[in-house]
């Protein structure tokens, strides 16, 4: 999985903040949405405390780390999806945890059988989609692009096969001419 793309597109949802500060639900955070926790050398330092690009950088590597192995217990066949899927559940898992995304059963299930529309539909039934607004709009669009890509290719292959249907007719109809 391209972490880098993955670091990219979590600074948007989550933000980066080069020091500790409280969350919406009042929770000490830094970084790119890293809830502090006890271990943390930054747990018990109060809010404004500056967190170096370095430390940033080191615990959010630890966390996608964290988070792709959560969404594996979700999604055990996670690295078999298209690379898109795979950044769309990590991005998922990262905001709301393995346990909160497992709860997602229809969505789970249309991503197992690669039916990407459902995917993208089932997203959105849910109170997430509504408390996390534009994160979820543009993280369905990504899996809606899924299906529509899949027709795409569908479509393409379909119009080769008949291509090379027609080729095939027409050397038979050549060959009974003669």
């Amino acid at each position: 999985m391209d972490t880098n793309k993955l670091r990219e597109q979590l600074k948007i949802d989550e933000g980066v903040k080069y020091e500790v500060y409280d969350d919406h639900l009042e929770y000490k955070t830094f970084g790119i949405g890293h809830l502090v926790v006890a271990g943390d050398e930054e747990y018990g330092a109060p809010v404004g405390t500056p967190v170096s690009e370095e430390r940033v950088n080191a615990v959010f590597d630890s966390d996608v780390q964290k988070y792709i192995d959560e969404s594996k217990k979700v999604f055990p066949n996670l690295e078999d999806l298209p690379e898109e899927a795979q950044q769309v559940i990590v991005n998922m898992c990262f905001n709301m945890g393995a346990p909160r995304l497992s709860k997602f059963k229809k969505f789970i299930a249309a991503v197992n059988d690669g039916n990407w529309s459902t995917a993208a539909v089932e997203m959105m039934d849910s109170r997430w989609a509504t408390q996390v607004g534009a994160r979820a709009e543009r993280l369905r669009d990504r899996v809606q692009a899924l299906a529509w890509n899949l027709k795409r290719l569908n479509d393409e292959k379909k119009a080769e096969e008949l291509k090379e249907r027609s080729k095939a007719n027409n050397e038979l109809m050549k060959y009974r001419s003669i």
